[in-house]
């Protein structure tokens, strides 16, 4: 009797594009992976002065250098429209475009069964963030954030904010900015005269490891777009975007802001959370020292893109209980320890 083939499970493509993967037709896909994307960047100032003389021009007070300087600038950016991918969700810059390799918002766990393959349901079902930008929606989260801790709604973004100046060192002369945090929220509806009210924000994506995307885009272009398990494995790598990438970041941030009376918020996808360690909590934001927002990536239906969801309540930590949760293990024995080590010693040729 023939073996009944066994189930394997697979991480895979979850929005391509800011597209569903899942749902595309093998046209669509082959489309995608056909893409290349070309042609030099605009840079975020450069964007903005597009807007400027633009309204100059609309306003008859444009001057010939700055119309010769907006009309290179056009043909630029009319070329990029051209030869790059839209960004769907990025709201940090007036003419978004994709500048990821190969695309890939997001990724999500597939399941084979032969003969089919699916996304798996249940616990690890999570669609999990692997772009920042991915993460910009819309404003739905800082809008969320804004209301909820600063009272203001639509409050104002501050990206890439001096936190850090250097002491002096063989390569960083005293007074340099060695450090940013990368995103400051500031309510604008704060009375006059009174303190400003503004937290920190920082936002984590999970790193996948495993081999380069842009090989198994060229794959799924081989086969056609037709959906099939990936052709090598990957996984979401919290280890290094947890411990190595995010705590560092608070460890640094976190103890100052403590001092200044203002909140660290960290947005994280709701999978990412859940790779933590148990963390202890307290229940009102005035006890904390980190914000916990988490966000979820919900379908309205099959075909439609997914949305960014914020998940209340948040949580609320202090900073030595995210690094115990952030760390997600406990020290083996000392015997167990050097049994490991006494193991590669024999395994030695």
């Amino acid at each position: 009797m023939a073996k009944k083939p066994k189930d394997k499970e697979m991480y895979h493509i979850a929005e391509w594009y800011g597209e569903p993967y899942y749902d595309l037709s093998d046209a669509r896909r082959q489309q995608l992976a056909g893409f290349k994307p070309s042609g030099k960047m605009l840079q975020k100032e450069e964007m903005k002065r597009i807007l400027k003389y633009r309204d100059k021009a609309a306003n008859g007070t444009i001057t010939a250098k700055e119309t010769t300087s907006l009309h290179k600038l056009e043909a630029q950016l009319t070329g990029l429209q051209a030869t790059r991918k839209p960004c769907p969700f990025r709201t940090d810059m007036p003419f978004p475009f994709c500048t990821k390799p190969g695309g890939v918002c997001s990724m999500r766990l597939y399941e084979e069964k032969p003969p089919s393959i699916a996304p798996v349901t249940g616990d690890r079902a999570y669609i999990r963030g692997m772009c920042p930008y991915r993460f910009q929606e819309k404003d739905r989260v800082f809008q969320h954030i804004g209301n909820d801790l600063l009272g203001d709604p639509a409050p104002f973004q501050a990206g890439e904010v001096g936190f850090l100046k250097s002491t002096g060192n063989l390569d960083s002369p005293a007074g340099r900015s060695v450090g940013n945090i990368d995103m400051v929220l500031v309510a604008l509806n704060t009375p006059a005269g009174h303190p400003k009210e503004w937290c920190a924000v920082e936002i984590q994506a999970v790193y996948f490891s495993g081999k380069n995307m842009p090989d198994e885009i060229r794959e799924i272009y081989k086969q056609q777009g037709k959906l099939t398990m990936p052709k090598e494995g990957r996984r979401p790598d919290y280890r290094s975007s947890g411990p190595k990438r995010l705590m560092p970041q608070l460890q640094i941030k976190v103890p100052t802001l403590r001092r200044w009376g203002k909140k660290m918020v960290v947005v994280v996808d709701v999978a990412f959370f859940k790779s933590m360690g148990k963390m202890r909590t307290v229940d009102d934001v005035s006890n904390c020292d980190i914000v916990w927002c988490l966000v979820d990536f919900e379908q309205p239906a099959p075909g439609q893109p997914y949305e960014l969801k914020v998940i209340d309540p948040p949580t609320y930590t202090t900073l030595e209980a995210a690094i115990e949760g952030l760390t997600g293990g406990d020290a083996v024995p000392l015997g167990e320890f050097e049994s490991g080590i006494q193991d590669k010693i024999d395994a030695a040729p």
